[in-house]
């Protein structure tokens, strides 16, 4: 089975950012399985490209995936408009360079950013193979939510953008189950959940992480570490106000690892708030993320307090239950639900400084607690949420849809 990924933020381990679908692939070659991968050279987290990875370039990572490298405007993270230029501009090119790509059985497109699901869709009508659509992010309701999609026009544009891939997609994936409702209701006919995890050998809830906390004068400080995107839905500013308020307790520290759009406008203000409390950490490899995670006691993801954002599953929370650490959870619905159930951590309110310095306290004053917590983490994650077993159900799903797809034909 030869399967060609549309994905224009497709990271391998090496590289900061998500790596979820490197590591599906991954597994998806050494089940015997070919895949190809269609993807930016500029990362869609820090919004550069690297020196050695150029459009026209096949590499190869893991264990035998093939990406290609296509141009992609790359002022990615410069303003609204420009990003969108960016999208079309990877829709494009992913489009004129699949169409090169020879013995494809199917076509798995993701979202977002939503655009690329089109050259996935055109692909795979194209070459008459399934398509595979999943969903990462309700887009463009999301972006409707936090207000970065205004425009009537655009807006209704892009519904009718999703209204269609949903429809036109021979099965739709979904990485939580909050997202399973919305998209049935908007025209999905087949639906599968493959929700995000953590590949729990990649992590050793054993290690101190001595050596970063020695590169950031740590020490035997309590370090409450947040890990991945810093743009408008991450919400950080509450966590500034947090660690202004926590500025008496010289034993905590605040840490922020990761970059995104954001992060420039979080260290002005930062220093205007002279907090030192607070440090900021450039992103960092999923490679290397086990050394990192290991020198927090607490982790701590949070979202901006949007409605929609209670049907999100963070792939950082499961990565932080992984490393046998303890979680600080500021978002509400399905992964208070699973943190909950876990034990693995507190859960506040997203928006409230109060209950976020509250938790960061006692976790700090009850460290055994606080162990405990990352202990059963990081049990409940091997038992549920294993990327291994996650990776079967997506391969299981791709192989119902070519036998399908072959029994039709006949």
């Amino acid at each position: 089975m030869h399967i060609l990924l549309i994905h224009q933020a497709f990271a391998s381990l090496d590289e900061p950012g998500g790596t979820r679908h490197h590591e599906l692939s991954r597994y998806l070659v050494g089940k015997g399985q070919r895949v190809t991968v269609i993807a930016s050279p500029v990362s869609y987290l820090t919004g550069s490209a690297r020196r050695d990875r150029l459009a026209g370039q096949d590499e190869r990572v893991g264990d035998g995936v093939t990406v290609k490298r296509v141009y992609t405007y790359p002022a990615l993270h410069k303003s609204f408009v420009h990003r969108v230029i960016s999208f079309l501009s990877f829709m494009l090119s992913s489009f004129a360079v699949g169409l090169g790509v020879k013995q494809v059985d199917l076509i798995w497109g993701t979202s977002p950013p939503i655009f690329q699901g089109l050259t996935a869709w055109a692909l795979a009508r194209l070459k008459g193979v399934p398509f595979l659509f999943e969903v990462r992010d309700l887009w463009p309701a999301f972006a409707v939510a936090v207000g970065v999609l205004k425009q009537p026009f655009l807006v209704r544009a892009s519904e009718l953008l999703e209204l269609f891939l949903y429809r036109h997609a021979d099965v739709v994936v979904v990485n939580s189950p909050g997202f399973t409702a919305h998209v049935r209701k908007r025209g999905a006919k087949k639906v599968e959940l493959v929700p995000n995890g953590s590949d729990t050998r990649m992590f050793d809830p054993q290690l101190d992480g001595s050596e970063f906390r020695k590169t950031y004068d740590l020490r035997e400080r309590f370090v409450a570490l947040y890990a991945g995107a810093h743009g408008m839905s991450n919400d950080l500013e509450v966590l500034l106000e947090a660690a202004n308020a926590l500025s008496d307790r010289d034993d905590i520290r605040i840490v922020l690892v990761g970059d995104g759009k954001e992060k420039a406008a979080l260290v002005r203000r930062s220093q205007e708030m002279g907090l030192t409390n607070v440090i900021f950490v450039p992103p960092v490899p999923k490679a290397e993320m086990q050394d990192v995670l290991a020198a927090a006691d607490a982790c701590i993801a949070i979202l901006k307090p949007v409605e929609m954002y209670k049907l999100v599953y963070p792939n950082k929370v499961f990565d932080y239950m992984a490393a046998g650490r303890a979680v600080i959870l500021a978002i509400d619905g399905v992964i208070r639900e699973v943190v909950e159930s876990a034990k693995a951590g507190i859960t506040v309110s997203p928006g409230d400084v109060e209950a976020l310095v509250e938790a960061i306290k006692r976790l700090a004053e009850e460290r055994q607690t606080c162990i405990e917590m990352g202990l059963h983490g990081r049990r409940y994650v091997q038992e549920h949420f294993d990327r291994e077993v996650l990776a079967e159900k997506m391969l299981a799903t791709m192989q119902a849809l070519i036998s399908a797809d072959k029994s039709t034909a006949v």
